[in-house]
């Protein structure tokens, strides 16, 4: 006969456990079903020595059981002896396999025969078990794994570690802690920055990359797995590196199938959607309740503190708040209007796009890194020039974006439930705009970290973000066009992710979609001769493909990623129609095609009267490409046949930035006539800017990548940056003037100081700051280096203007 409790609780893990230490200390009859022989299988197979931590710091803990930061066998031993002295009914090696009935009357059927009745069940089960598996060619070779006990078992191999979220990087850290085990460690990241990971962690892989005990590569994928090799697609390009073996964090999803069996509803139909939860944990199917990372909640205060809610609720105590409730209301308090804390997060989840996917529970951690604020109408919500990062999403009232820095009056309104600030967000860039209230306003502010994590973890708000950016840089792009008129091309569009190299039009096809260069750059070549001649560069904001769609013809070109690119693509039908419906955007592309036309005319022509000079451009354009120009926005060129080695620029360059040189002129790789010194490319999406803990790299109005004054010598940035162009070194002493040098002979003279002037006169203690080139922001007349070129042979460009540069001296 089957064993009868009011409640059952599947899943022993923080959540669960603390569920049923409630239940055993108010005297309820329950049961805790765990499937294994121990407690909490998700932290019992943490690595050994495993630091937990206790975040986050602001919430208070309520349970019956205690949980402090500490070494996961020190917690689990406390818990152990918890469970025990509270007299809480578990029942090992007991897995359930199917739940049915209902609310009163349930019955777990487990996969050994049994079968538990129950009037409540509490699923805590977690989603450790159902871990994101490895998709890309190899991906199931033996030497892949998706957990790790002991780091200290393995010794002397080549281990990458895929993932960047709490789990990868403690494996990473662990893995190189101890330097006799002579492991060589990579942790991949896809993005740019760790999104995903509680910020203590961050720290950590950010040291260990900084010291070389973990090599960081932060935009990058596995590509395909080989024996003792892997396969990566990296910003710029493939690359191999050596592995022995390869440990696979790449997160988990909810055991859905199990979970949609038992007849509860998701909330959507995306494969990391969670179940659909009352703010009493309760599911679609009434007395089925869901508490811990399956709702959305992977802390472990929070799973514990819902494990205690949960028994009070079915214990008829509907008044009590969550532990979070005095934190919320805090923030609420300044807002207009007498509604709860409930209310207000259901308002704010209504009321903007990016959160209306997000659950009840996932709203409350979400306001707990994030301000909602009130602004009276005309208030400034941030300033054109501003840095900043944070995304701003309306929940009431609108916004005006200021278009015309000299006149205020031009606007372009943002209404209720949209977002601003997702330029800075995604480019770092400074505010490119003044926003302000049109009216009295409710916005929310959140953070950059908090919106990395809503992008990284919540499928719909990524979508909503990509939407919303996408039509703004195609208002931006096709002028005239209005929403309505973008509506169709937009239901089309798909943002694709390019490898360096890889091609999205080849010449001769046939097709007629539209490609917007949302991120990187392409290059666009034609088979004259038998030979690919370079044509034109296309940076981020350009847009390829009308030619076919406009003549109706073949593609006349190829078009191919210059590094690791997104673009966006647009269906050629509904372009056409687009464009059908709009003369005047119709005539601009037919501009657009008759300019590059013309350029392909040229080459053409040069190609029958002098083809080696065609050759020698073609070659000269794509030998800046290859290195790295591709993804730079000015970088400094210095024609070799004008050069005369005066070192003028290094000169002028310290002379300009407090004694120290920003710029290295005998560096660099030279082709033909043309010399890439060693000198910031300031690119579109800087490597430098992606791990600084001070966030001392920002942008300034006219591109130019800059560190501040809060920089702390890490080095980050130098190891960051694939082109050498940061320097490490203490600031020297201010010199004696111009004139002290000239007739008294005081101090070292123009330029860098030499380091036997400089070590005499800087205390040994002094720490070293991070040096680059800032395009001598602030400073009249432009760069020193192209100013103080007695030959004119320094230039600095754009890199849409290679077609004009790789020709110089080539005769036109």
């Amino acid at each position: 006969m089957a064993s009868a409790f009011k409640i059952a609780i599947v899943g022993s893990g923080p959540a669960g456990m603390s569920a049923a230490g409630r239940a055993a200390q108010l005297g309820l009859s329950h049961i805790l079903l765990e499937k294994t022989d121990h407690l909490s299988d998700t932290i019992y197979k943490y690595q050994k020595g495993k630091h937990v931590m206790a975040t986050p710091s602001q919430l208070v803990l309520r349970s019956d059981m205690n949980f402090d930061a500490g070494k996961r066998e020190k917690i689990l031993g406390v818990w152990d002896e918890e469970v025990a002295a509270q007299k809480v009914n578990v029942k090992y090696n007991a897995e359930v396999k199917k739940i049915t009935g209902q609310k009163g009357d349930f019955t777990l059927a487990l996969t050994n025969g049994e079968e538990i009745k129950a009037e409540h069940v509490i699923l805590g089960v977690g989603t450790q078990g159902n871990p994101n598996k490895m998709r890309c060619e190899g991906g199931d070779l033996p030497h892949i794994q998706y957990t790790l006990d002991d780091p200290g078992e393995y010794v002397d191999e080549h281990i990458t570690v895929i993932g960047s979220g709490d789990a990868g990087i403690e494996n990473a850290v662990g893995l190189a802690a101890d330097p006799e085990q002579n492991n060589t460690v990579t942790i991949l990241n896809r993005s740019a920055e760790f999104a995903r990971a509680k910020q203590g962690n961050i720290d950590l892989i950010l040291e260990a990359g900084r010291t070389g005990r973990v090599n960081v590569m932060c935009e990058t994928t596995p590509l395909r797995i080989t024996p003792g090799w892997l396969h990566l697609e990296t910003r710029d390009g493939e690359q191999k590196i050596k592995c022995d073996r390869i440990i696979a964090r790449m997160g988990t999803s909810p055991p859905r199938k199990f979970v949609e069996d038992c007849g509860i509803s998701f909330t959507s139909d995306d494969k990391d959607a969670y179940p659909a939860l009352s703010p009493q944990f309760e599911t679609s199917v009434a007395g089925i309740y869901v508490i811990g990372a399956l709702a959305g909640y992977p802390l472990i205060k929070h799973c514990m503190n819902q494990g205690y809610d949960v028994i009070e609720f079915i214990n008829g105590n509907t008044d009590l708040k969550p532990a979070d409730e005095p934190i919320l209301e805090e923030k609420f308090a300044a807002l207009p209007g007498a509604r709860s804390v409930t209310e207000w997060l259901a308002f704010l989840r209504r009321r903007v796009s990016i959160l209306n996917d997000l659950s009840m529970l996932q709203m409350r951690e979400f306001l707990l890194d994030s301000e909602p604020r009130a602004y009276r109408a005309g208030d400034i919500v941030f300033q054109r020039n501003e840095p900043g990062a944070s995304l701003f999403a309306i929940a009431d009232g609108s916004l005006l974006v200021e278009i015309d820095p000299n006149d205020p009056s031009r606007t372009v309104p943002i209404a209720r439930g949209s977002i601003v600030g997702e330029v800075g967000l995604i480019s770092g860039r400074k505010r490119s705009a003044t926003v302000r209230t049109a009216e009295g306003a409710i916005v929310v502010e959140i953070p950059r970290t908090a919106s990395l994590k809503l992008i990284a973890t919540n499928t719909a708000a990524k979508k909503e973000i990509t939407r919303i950016s996408t039509e703004r840089q195609l208002l931006q792009l096709f002028p005239g066009t209005t929403p309505d008129d973008l509506k169709e091309v937009l239901e089309t569009a798909e943002i694709k992710e390019i490898r360096a190299g890889q091609t999205i039009i080849n010449e001769g096809d046939e097709g007629y979609d539209i490609f917007v260069i949302r991120q990187g750059s392409m290059v666009v070549e034609k088979a004259i001769g038998g030979k690919p001649v370079f044509l034109s560069y296309l940076p981020a904001g350009s847009y390829v493909g009308e030619m076919a769609l406009i003549d109706g013809g073949r593609r006349t070109a190829t078009v191919r990623a210059a590094i690791k690119s997104e673009v966006i693509k647009l269906d050629g039908d509904a372009f056409k129609r687009l464009l059908q419906g709009r003369p005047a955007l119709l005539a601009k592309f037919k501009d657009d095609m008759a300019a590059r036309q013309q350029t392909t005319g040229f080459i053409e022509a040069k190609k029958q009267s002098f083809s080696g000079a065609v050759d020698m451009y073609s070659q000269v354009a794509g030998f800046l490409v290859e290195n790295g120009i591709g993804e730079a926005t000015d970088v400094l060129l210095i024609d070799e046949k004008l050069c005369i080695g005066c070192d003028n620029c290094e000169r002028a360059c310290a002379d300009s930035h407090e004694g120290l040189s920003r710029l290295d002129r005998e560096a660099g790789r030279t082709y033909a006539h043309l010399h890439v010194p060693t000198s910031c490319r300031h690119c579109e999406h800087p490597h430098c800017m992606a791990d600084c803990p001070p966030n001392a790299l920002n942008r300034g109005p006219d591109g130019e990548v800059y560190i501040n004054d809060t920089c702390i010598g890490c080095g980050n940035c130098q190891r960051n940056c694939p082109y050498g162009v940061i320097r490490m070194a203490k600031p020297p002493p201010k010199k004696p003037s111009l004139l002290s040098w000239l007739f008294f002979g005081k101090g070292p003279g123009p330029g860098e100081p030499d380091k036997k002037w400089t070590e005499g006169k800087v205390s040994s203690e002094t720490p070293k700051k991070a040096i680059k080139c800032d395009m001598c922001s602030g400073i009249e007349g432009g760069p020193a280096c192209v100013r103080a070129c007695p030959t004119g042979a320094a230039i600095r460009v754009s890199p849409e203007e290679f077609l004009t540069v790789a020709r110089m001296g080539q005769g036109g």
